[in-house]
């Protein structure tokens, strides 16, 4: 008798374990305004999101914090009085992964103004992880399609001083190869352009 309770038992183990893994996973509900605070190679500030900006992006870039996806990312695009360009993984396994996974496009709702964000895209719904700063006010970038989401709400002080040195990425510029940055990231970056600002980490303010 012991050993068909063991068995049934058993049994109502492995069902429900069967049941559990064919639950459909619950998915994580963005608050309407968040904040994530930057703490980087140069000082600390602050990006708030409201999602009604760019729903796609706010619940994107929410995933990618949750994740900590940005720690250790490389500022590997700075050009004063444009953008500052960071999100790629520090590990190129990961960044592999991550850089085909896209979000479709949302239709604008703010300006590519100073001290605001937006995802880097190479078509129309190639968004993925890759994301820039606005340096100055940017209208050319309303023009071709890039869609805010998220404002530098304290120290874009902190922008302004990120490293620029290695100037406009290849073949316009002559240092840094983004075919590289994207296929080998801070193997890639580290030990050839030491001087690039990063993310020491990117985490949700209270």
């Amino acid at each position: 008798m012991a050993r068909i309770a063991r068995r049934t038992a058993l049994f109502g183990l492995g069902s429900a374990l069967l049941a559990a893994c064919h639950r459909t996973p619950q998915k994580e509900i963005v608050p309407e305004v968040f904040r994530v605070k930057f703490e980087t190679s140069e000082g600390d500030f602050m990006v708030e999101v409201p999602r009604a900006w760019s729903p796609h992006g706010a619940e994107r870039f929410h995933e990618l914090v949750r994740k900590n996806f940005y720690d250790q990312s490389r500022f590997y695009r700075v050009l004063p009085g444009f953008i500052a360009q960071f999100g790629v993984h520090r590990d190129f396994k990961v960044q592999d992964v991550w850089r085909t996974l896209f979000i479709p496009d949302d239709p604008p709702q703010q300006k590519n103004l100073r001290g605001t964000l937006a995802f880097a895209k190479s078509d129309a719904n190639t968004r993925a992880t890759e994301v820039f700063i606005n340096l100055a006010d940017n209208a050319v970038l309303d023009d071709q399609g890039f869609v805010p989401f998220a404002k530098i709400v304290d120290g874009l002080e902190v922008a302004d001083k990120l490293y620029a040195g290695y100037g406009e990425m290849r073949p316009t510029g002559k240092y840094i190869d983004a075919g590289r940055v994207e296929e080998e990231a801070n193997e890639y970056l580290v030990p050839r352009f030491p001087r690039l600002d990063y993310i020491k980490h990117a985490r949700f303010a209270e």
